[in-house]
């Protein structure tokens, strides 16, 4: 037998199989590192992030006949130690320390816009510029440090990891560039050095697509379908998937009881929020910059004709892209209070227009029903209450007599510490409390 090596050699894949359907089989011992397709051959080459990983896989499938989509495939150890794939790009990319990364992202289920990528990649260092093109080795970008140290810091820890659950794996090289050049700040692009950049080329419409040209799907569609896995096969009724307009305008609001962060309580159960803007020469209207066009069209769909504060939402998409950052701005992007970082699937499943029920999460352990009412009696009639526990975690299910009060409890009281807690509250579609569930 050939001596154990990270590298996996797989035979018998035939034109049927992905490299997702190969992602999927490998995924459970480890990260993939390396995916190569000899499509010719009907094999294909895998690197584990390490040999016990490798090791681990061959000896359950040497147990365990593996088949793809009905089909036996026969794995063993490679000759090959090490992959170095042949760049197919004029970037070029090695192992050569850089402060210019580039980023291969695998099994993308979502759009991914330079705002998520910036949200990636900024803890680790001051991140100057980014580029997002399409190649035929998929989706990728060029990401700027300032220094050389941060992007190899940045490369170390986020290498074989997922964006979101399960999908959207970075594949990370030092590229051999010496500076990005960046002519526009837009979804496609962006330099953080310079914010006064325009967002197109004059004369080009502002309605483009913003995934057409870049993440390669046609133009009507940009992320429909990735997105429609994540609601089980299907967009919700009356939801597109193909709006490229990240911005939304909020109006007939009450300008007495509204502020940034209420909005920002209301529309983050449908995206993650980018910036939010008061108009204060309108005082009833205020701009919301969504994460990406697919969220915006959730929350337009899903909040229009809300009843906040004793008002009718209206809810439209802006003529503007985005919001310029400025001084009566809020800024949102680096939130951890942003819903979508983290289980983007499950929270995209939860997604509805308001109820009359909310559900209360990452509450202390020793709460009480006496408490979570004292929470939110404030803002409205309480018709039932239930304190329940999941995975070891204490929930609460609060139904509320009418649709607006349970909206106002939770602009008012979600992302608020209780006993040291910070509280996660999003409308529940259950109908009524059972005593039993």
């Amino acid at each position: 037998m050939t001596e154990p090596s990270k590298v996996i050699h797989v035979r018998n894949v035939g034109h049927e199989i992905s490299e997702n359907d190969l992602l999927q089989l490998f995924q459970p011992f480890g990260v993939i590192t390396k995916l190569v397709m000899l499509r010719a051959k009907n094999q294909a080459l895998l690197q584990m992030q390490d040999v016990p990983s490798a090791i681990n896989a061959l000896q359950l499938y040497t147990n365990i006949q593996p088949t793809i989509r009905g089909r036996n495939v026969y794995v063993q150890f490679s000759s090959h130690q090490e992959l170095t794939t042949m760049d197919q790009n004029t970037q070029g990319r090695g192992d050569e320390p850089n402060r210019i990364l580039l980023v291969t992202i695998h099994h993308m289920l979502y759009p991914i816009t330079v705002e998520v990528l910036h949200q990636v990649f900024s803890p680790h260092g001051f991140v100057e510029k980014i580029v997002t093109f399409q190649k035929s080795a998929g989706f990728q970008a060029l990401i700027q440090y300032q220094s050389r140290q941060c992007a190899v810091q940045a490369r170390t820890s986020l290498q074989g990891r997922n964006i979101y659950d399960g999908c959207c794996q970075l594949d990370i090289q030092f590229s051999n560039l010496d500076e990005l050049q960046v002519n526009y700040n837009n979804d496609r692009s962006r330099d953080f050095t310079n914010p006064n950049l325009p967002s197109e080329q004059k004369g080009r419409s502002s309605q483009q697509p913003a995934y057409g040209d870049v993440v390669g799907y046609p133009p009507q569609m940009p992320n429909g379908a990735a997105i429609a896995a994540a609601f089980g096969g299907g967009l919700p009724p009356g939801i597109s998937g193909t709006n490229d307009r990240c911005t939304v305008l909020a109006s007939n609001l009450n300008p007495d009881r509204i502020d940034e962060d209420k909005l920002f309580n209301l529309f983050s159960l449908y995206g993650n929020i980018v910036r939010i803007k008061l108009l204060r020469n309108k005082p009833d209207h205020a701009l919301v910059q969504m994460g990406d066009g697919f969220q915006a069209e959730l929350a337009v769909h899903f909040l229009k004709g809300a009843m906040l504060f004793g008002k009718r939402l209206e809810v439209n998409f802006s003529k503007h892209p985005n919001i310029t950052q400025g001084a009566d701005t809020h800024e949102y992007m680096n939130s951890n209070l942003n819903r979508f970082n983290r289980n983007a699937a499950k929270n995209y499943r939860y997604c509805c227009s308001p109820t009359k029920m909310i559900h209360l999460s990452t509450l202390p352990q020793d709460i009480t029903e006496e408490e979570i009412g004292n929470l939110v009696e404030e803002h409205g009639t309480i018709v039932n209450t239930k304190l329940f526990e999941m995975n070891g975690k204490k929930q609460a299910l609060v139904l509320f007599e009418t649709e607006e009060e349970a909206t106002e409890a939770l602009v008012c009281k979600h992302a608020t510490s209780l006993a040291g807690s910070i509280v996660r509250i999003s409308f529940s579609q259950l109908q009524s409390i059972r005593e039993n569930q």
